[in-house]
């Protein structure tokens, strides 16, 4: 479990099918920042695989882990991101990806031991302001809301399009907000339930309404060669889609809540003058 996924990686450079637009087969520019992005992959990847061999995750944790790793492999380097060139639907499908499950899957597998296992004082010392940021859920969500709408914008989701160093960046944008945002809401204490609901809820609702504005514009928002039905694909894909995540963590989140709030209660009538 250790090896296999780096070894998935490697393979996946090898294959034409899955990986259509990776390091090996594009050119210019394009490979140049495919190549940094698999390599920034592959040494999170490592580090995180030196540091199962220090401090051994459970079998689910590592599946999660490595699980989510191949599909950021495969959201940043295969067809997907061709096809996100020329249409609406697969750069939102993308960013989706990237925003409501490879994030979440990661934070699920609770790679912080491992990193700091195998990075030592370097991972130590970038995830300490981190610690101190994701206690505040609805800041994190402030930070990734802003990270979704500069980037959706036309001016700025073009020259992502257009040019492969900002599609990079766009894409770490996304990751590391949506890392920040999952991080609290589902780690954080009991106490932070009310926090993390009202944070799910504000992404929700301006998520579904950028998707809302995608889906009943009238003409294409971003490139008029680009189809009008593909945007309101498109739109429909954040509105719809992406609204499952945030519905299902802020139902888990409430019943975490309402358990607490029995308990509560509980100990209210066992111990009524404590």
């Amino acid at each position: 479990m250790r090896v296999i996924g780096p070894c998935l990686l490697g393979l996946l450079f090898y294959s034409p099918v899955a990986m259509a637009h990776n390091p090996l087969s594009s050119d210019g520019q394009e490979q140049l920042a495919a190549i940094v992005s698999a390599l920034l992959l592959m040494a999170f990847w490592g580090i995180y695989g030196l540091g199962s061999w220090r401090r051994r995750p459970t079998r689910g944790q590592a599946f999660l882990f490595h699980g989510s790793a191949l599909l950021c492999a495969l959201a940043l380097l295969g067809p997907l991101d061709d096809w996100a060139k020329t249409s609406t639907a697969a750069h939102m499908t993308q960013h989706m990806m990237l925003m409501v499950v490879i994030a979440p899957l990661w934070v699920l597998s609770r790679p912080l031991p491992q990193m700091v296992a195998g990075a030592g004082r370097v991972a130590l010392w970038c995830s300490r302001p981190m610690l101190r940021l994701v206690r505040h859920p609805m800041l994190t969500a402030y930070l990734h809301a802003a990270a979704i709408w500069i980037w959706h914008t036309p001016v700025f989701y073009m020259v992502a399009v257009e040019d492969p160093w900002w599609h990079a960046f766009e894409h770490a944008c996304f990751l590391l907000t949506a890392g920040w945002f999952w991080w609290s809401i589902m780690t954080g204490s009991e106490r932070r339930a009310p926090w993390a609901l009202l944070a799910l809820l504000f992404t929700l609702m301006h998520t579904g309404f950028l998707g809302a504005l995608l889906t009943f514009a009238q003409t294409p928002l971003y490139d008029e060669a680009r189809s009008l039905t593909d945007q309101q694909l498109a739109g429909l894909i954040m509105w719809v889609l992406g609204a499952i995540p945030y519905l299902g963590v802020s139902a888990w989140i409430g019943h975490r809540w309402y358990r607490q709030l029995v308990r509560r209660m509980e100990i209210d009538k066992t111990y009524p003058h404590a």
